[in-house]
């Protein structure tokens, strides 16, 4: 076996060994995106390895440096044909050690729930499980209800009071301090204070505050362009229909009426953004998952996991 970086001349091999992946759900992203995932030159702050065998692509993982210290490895896949050879193992180690290389003390996964065979391996191959997460999904609106702000809720821009919100909330415990990066999709690091003062420039914090206190937190991580599949929308031949996602690191709240304040702020936001759709990382927890609902809003069918491993051992 060999793991060497993955190029661009790689292409046609991955989206052969890919595309017999997840049919079952609509089939895998990596050979719609890969072109655009994938580092240009190396020093980049990420590496995407390839692992061959017998000169047959086998397997592919991205590593990506999300911090000074933090490591976050997405889009690992083994080939059906080469799979139980320690593929993922190998690949691992490869990650573990560019990593290293790179300051890393931590490295982070995610794993959609319903993988369960991923739950398996990722365990087996050193991560330890750390938080579990949905997504919430207010509609967009400029008319989003008021009714919640104005029965003593009022919803600022100010970054010190959300960030002192998420910082004394149990979401920030049950999530392990985690948020959606905004350098990255589909990847989450520790927030710190100085995220939540540059996202008030560049994007948007929300704080919740109320009669007797701070009552919520969110920030906006990015907005994204996504193309709709024939199945999801009227999109043809020739032109692809897109929708525009705003997308919201996390949402935090300590009673329902705190997140219908929230939410609504956040339909306004993302109507201001032209955002068709929206999704809101919130924990994946009874008070949470139902809160949501009981505020109006919608809800992700399915939880996600983020597992991780100390690189220092």
């Amino acid at each position: 076996m060999n793991i060497r970086r993955a190029t661009h001349d790689d292409y046609e091999a991955v989206a052969d060994f890919t595309s017999d992946i997840w049919t079952d759900r609509g089939g895998d992203y990596i050979p719609r995106i890969y072109h655009d995932w994938l580092e240009d030159e190396p020093g980049q702050g990420k590496k995407t390895f390839l692992a061959e065998i017998d000169g047959e692509a086998a397997g592919i993982v991205q590593a990506v440096m999300l911090s000074e210290d933090e490591a976050w490895f997405q889009g690992m896949r083994v080939a059906a044909e080469h799979r139980r050879k320690g593929v993922s193992t190998r690949l691992n180690e490869a990650c573990f050690e560019w990593a290293r290389e790179h300051g890393a003390t931590v490295a982070r996964v995610m794993i959609f729930s319903w993988n369960a065979a991923s739950f398996g391996a990722t365990r087996a191959n050193g991560y330890e499980p750390l938080a579990e997460f949905r997504f919430a999904q207010p509609d967009p609106a400029t008319d989003a209800d008021l009714d919640a702000e104005l029965d003593g809720y009022r919803v600022s821009s100010d970054p010190t009071a959300a960030w002192r919100y998420w910082t004394h909330s149990d979401a920030r415990e049950h999530l392990d301090g985690l948020g959606l990066a905004p350098e990255e999709s589909w990847a989450v690091r520790e927030l710190t204070r100085e995220d939540f003062d540059r996202l008030a420039d560049e994007s948007a914090v929300f704080a919740v505050e109320s009669e007797d206190g701070l009552a919520g937190a969110a920030y906006r991580s990015r907005t994204y362009e996504r193309t709709v599949d024939d199945a999801e929308g009227d999109s043809s031949e020739d032109e692809p229909t897109t929708e525009t996602w705003a997308e919201y690191g996390v949402g935090a709240w300590n009673s329902v009426d705190a997140a219908r304040a929230l939410f609504a702020a956040i339909a306004r936001d993302a109507a201001d953004c032209g955002a068709d759709k929206t999704r809101v990382l919130i924990p994946e927890t009874p008070r949470y998952v139902t809160d949501a609902p009981y505020a109006g809003v919608g809800i992700s069918e399915e939880p996600d996991f983020v597992l991780g491993i100390d690189l220092t051992t």
